[in-house]
């Protein structure tokens, strides 16, 4: 069964929302000059509340939702200065064990995590966005990303991959490629992936807010027509493709610096593990040495460095069809 590029036409198209607000008296403000206008931005005035709500609503047509255990434990959390609010959502349906967003807000950033991981009985991607505005800087990915890893399984790619493609195609040019990406993180991103950086302007966070909920919509449509596997084989190989998922991105995830930074060493590793890439500790047993052993160092610890293989990519590896081209 494929995915069609249809997909992207089923949906009535989003009204960008206004994201960007202008304002002389606040200090993060940015300012803008350009040949016929001044505008000034503030970083306070990004608001991601807005993404996961217009997700949530979307499910909402599609499907009954229900709150994940995981909602009475991390509801809201502050941080060490007293200011920072960490504003957590965690929701579950039949076929997704987990729908959860992670918000993140004060005077200088704004940190938006929001992801969908399936059940192991389902192979569909793992829904991905990943964002975080500055003062300067926009850094963005949006993906969904491939269960199983896409050099090794064509199939799996033509499934899910083949027919979409133009939905990357669409904000292609308003979003390029954001710099290098390690060689190792590579594989667990699609090539529908939007990884990108910009300075913030109203047309772009309107893109990103059209683009962010287009790539929802296509995602859940794909796990309301997504049929469970009775394979006990493949039940396992989905369960254990999601474990190796979940446990690179608790070890090497880079947000961890940040969380450690507002929440303390503690309470941010168990943040990682619990919720946001929660399964890590009951998908599987083997370790992150086990799945990376190149990882591992003398002392049989785990290599605090980004990429052991050297390799990165400092343009889009994969052609205008998707296929990897390295």
């Amino acid at each position: 069964m494929e995915f069609g590029s249809s997909f992207g036409r089923c949906f009535k198209a989003a009204k960008p929302h206004l994201l960007i607000s202008t304002s002389s008296k606040n200090t993060n403000i940015i300012t803008l000059s350009s040949r016929n206008q001044r505008v000034s931005f503030r970083v306070s005035a990004v608001s991601y509340k807005e993404f996961a709500e217009s997700a949530l609503e979307e499910t909402r047509k599609r499907v009954l939702l229900e709150p994940s255990p995981l909602q009475e434990r991390y509801s809201s959390m502050t941080g060490h200065d007293g200011k920072t609010q960490l504003q957590i959502l965690a929701l579950k349906f039949p076929k997704i064990r987990l729908l959860r967003s992670m918000a993140i807000e004060n005077e200088t950033m704004q940190v938006f995590d929001f992801a969908g991981f399936m059940k192991p009985e389902y192979d569909t991607p793992i829904f991905c966005a990943n964002f975080f505005t500055s003062a300067n800087m926009n850094i963005v990915v949006l993906d969904l990303n491939p269960l199983h890893q896409l050099t090794d399984h064509t199939n799996y790619r033509d499934k899910y991959y083949k027919n979409i493609m133009s939905i990357y195609h669409k904000y292609a040019e308003i979003f390029p490629w954001g710099g290098k990406l390690t060689g190792e993180s590579i594989k667990f991103f699609s090539p529908l992936v939007m990884w990108t950086r910009f300075s913030s302007s109203q047309e772009k966070h309107n893109a990103l807010f059209s683009a962010f909920l287009e790539y929802y919509q296509v995602w859940l449509e794909m796990t309301i027509q997504v049929k469970e596997e009775m394979e006990p084989s493949q039940v396992r190989a989905n369960r254990e493709a999601q474990h190796k998922y979940l446990t690179w991105r608790a070890q090497k995830d880079p947000g961890h610096a940040l969380l450690r930074k507002l929440l303390g060493e503690a309470k941010a590793k168990a943040l990682l593990r619990e919720f946001l890439f929660n399964g890590v500790d009951e998908l599987g047993t083997k370790t992150f040495i086990d799945y990376f052993p190149e990882y591992e160092t003398e002392g049989g610890t785990v290599s605090d460095k980004r990429s052991i293989i050297g390799k990165s990519f400092e343009t889009r590896p994969w052609d205008s069809n998707g296929q990897f081209i390295g």
